[in-house]
């Protein structure tokens, strides 16, 4: 197993906007520590980076999927659409869309003790956001390691106008989704390990054991609040978030 050629295997599914096969089909000796160093393959021709995502951040969800911590991945600044920009579904496998809290970083942040609170108080604010997830295996069938190594199905970005964080229990905070005007799903900002910023005071740990962390300027997606929804051209995704505000996006 070649974590350098399975990089190149999940990079030329995105060009060529075509589903593979599961790595583990193949390789079922490809375990966490591996898929990570397939992802840090990924990150090394990415370009310029934007910041973090998180994944598997429901507790549910990691029940179901037998894991006891979320994973995480990269986000590449080319991956970012501005507000009002639409997504072009036709650069995408099997995008879906997902309403998530985004921090932004005013200062580094790094260490192996980073608490929830230190992430709050190292946040110049938060913001409403849409991920728009594309996985590269096919019908988003794939075990933790497969989609680790895939970078988190990572793709696209949109990221509503930050907000200072002071004063907002993000916790509580009510998230609504809509697909074309219906109501999509619903959730609190709980969702996310119980707490948003727990889950990104999680990454900035895990990234402390890699020798890394946050820089001031970077973001972070907290993990997906709802279900992911499918979208096509003539698509509009709606995101609102309580005290955060709404984004909005437009498929074609």
């Amino acid at each position: 197993m070649n974590v350098y050629e399975l990089a190149v295997r999940l990079s030329k599914a995105v060009a060529d906007r075509t589903a593979i096969t599961r790595l583990t089909d193949e390789f079922p000796e490809l375990d966490l520590a591996a898929a990570y160093r397939v992802q840090r393959e990924l990150r090394s021709a990415a370009g310029d980076l934007a910041g973090w995502k998180l994944g598997l951040t429901s507790r549910a969800k990691q029940a179901q999927v037998g894991v006891t911590n979320p994973i995480h991945g990269f986000l590449a600044a080319a991956g970012a659409v501005d507000l009002g920009e639409p997504l072009d579904t036709s650069a995408l496998i099997q995008p879906r869309c997902e309403p998530e809290i985004v921090f932004t970083l005013g200062r580094d942040l790094e260490g192996a003790h980073v608490t929830a609170a230190d992430v709050v108080a190292a946040s110049s604010g938060v913001a409403v956001g849409i991920e728009v997830l594309d996985s590269r295996f096919v019908d988003y069938d794939f075990t933790t390691a497969d989609v680790v190594a895939d970078n988190t199905s990572a793709s696209r970005y949109v990221v509503g106008t930050p907000v200072a964080p002071v004063g907002i229990d993000l916790r509580l905070v009510g998230v609504v989704l809509e697909k074309n005007g219906v109501v999509a799903g619903t959730a609190a900002g709980a969702a996310s390990l119980g707490h948003p910023a727990a889950a990104v005071a999680w990454l900035v740990r895990q990234l402390a054991t890699e020798g890394e962390g946050l820089a001031a300027g970077q973001i972070v997606l907290s993990g997906g609040l709802t279900a992911a929804v499918p979208v096509a051209p003539g698509d509009v995704v709606t995101a609102s978030i309580a005290r955060l505000g709404t984004v909005e996006l437009g498929c074609r």
